[in-house]
């Protein structure tokens, strides 16, 4: 009598979550750090946030030059409106680095789980985003020993937007943001690399437009240089600061335009679904952006810090959108490691291959 061979027991995930874990991936045993790597990232954007309010409002200073104390004081009296601005921006890098150490924390006792440790895991973004806590907040010091200058506050910027990267990193490669999708279209429907360039340039010039603007709200009268809209017109100040704020512009005209264009190029591609609607977000913030962008300018700029803040924000948002759309791109197009038999950049032919296998469960 010939015994049946066992049927395989049902799993509770979708044939997509077996054919991640047939590469190496499973999203769900990963929830516990992809909720950590979340809520620092939350809180990192709102420190950020918040880092431009103090910039836009005017309250680098509030608390002299004295740091990591406000006037020799952990908890100074809050009798000035700059000085509560300065000191509740510390206050919320103490509990970023709260929730990033918690994350780190939570990666290093899950070292052993498949698709956390070693090369490609979401453990490693998740230590290196402990490092960069540090670097921009000892950095800080140097801003206020500089008072602010324009240079110290733009290699701030760009350290705290590194630390946002690295978030967004772990937060992918634990499967949040679309980063399960991401995986299961490296085997069953890979991006192109026309998508890997293209999210690369968008990357590259969000970074460089949101640098540019921390350099126009520090550079002074480069804020307030250019009127008009979307061009300089008359009352423009001229000189090195309407040259500041027209570069700014012209910068963040070629993203929008470049954002705009993305999903309907995606589209044509017929690239994975998880990128199409995330190209989809990154247009609806870009177009966002313009129209934030013609309120400040045209309204009461700069007296409203309110649609200044609004317009920073966005901003930040664009930045956090395009990379993680960098990282879902690599993913998806097979570049990341991790996915188990296909190595970095691997070859047409390898791809095949490993597109041809049957998944786990499968065989």
């Amino acid at each position: 009598m010939t015994t049946p061979s066992p049927t395989p027991s049902a799993s509770p995930l979708g044939s997509g979550e077996r054919v991640l874990m047939g590469i190496g991936f499973d999203p769900m045993r990963l929830r516990d750090l992809r909720v950590s790597a979340l809520i620092a990232l939350g809180v990192a954007v709102t420190h950020i946030i918040f880092g431009a309010i103090v910039r836009i409002s005017g309250s680098g200073m509030g608390c002299g030059d004295h740091w990591p104390k406000c006037y020799g004081y952990w908890f100074p009296p809050l009798t000035r409106m700059d000085l509560i601005i300065e000191v509740m921006h510390r206050y919320l890098a103490v509990v970023l680095f709260i929730a990033i150490a918690a994350m780190a924390l939570k990666a290093w006792r899950m070292r052993t789980v498949r698709g956390i440790g070693g090369h490609g895991g979401a453990g490693r973004p998740a230590y290196l985003a402990v490092a960069l806590w540090f670097a921009p907040a000892l950095f800080g010091a140097v801003t206020v020993r500089f008072a602010n200058a324009p240079w110290a506050t733009v290699i701030h910027k760009l350290l705290a937007a590194s630390l946002l990267a690295v978030l967004s990193l772990t937060v992918v490669r634990s499967g949040g943001f679309g980063g399960a999708r991401a995986f299961f279209a490296a085997r069953e429907e890979r991006a192109t690399d026309k998508a890997w360039r293209s999210i690369l340039v968008a990357a590259g010039l969000a970074l460089v437009v949101i640098l540019m603007g921390g350099l126009t709200a520090k550079i002074p009268d480069a804020a307030v240089a250019c009127r008009g809209f979307p061009l300089c017109g008359e009352g423009s100040l001229g000189g090195g600061a309407q040259h500041v704020q027209l570069t700014h512009r012209v910068l963040a005209y070629l993203l929008i335009l470049h954002l705009i264009g993305l999903p309907f190029a995606f589209r044509k591609r017929a690239e994975p679904p998880v990128l199409i609607t995330g190209a989809w977000v990154l247009a609806g913030l870009g177009a966002w952006q313009v129209l934030v962008a013609a309120a400040m300018v045209l309204g009461d700029f700069p007296v409203n810090h309110a649609t200044r803040s609004v317009h920073q924000a966005t901003g930040i948002a664009i930045w956090l959108a395009a990379i993680t759309m960098t990282w879902l791109t690599q993913i998806a197009n097979g570049r990341a490691a991790g996915i188990e038999g296909l190595p970095p950049r691997a070859g047409a032919r390898a791809r095949a291959e490993l597109a041809a296998r049957p998944a786990e469960g499968e065989r």
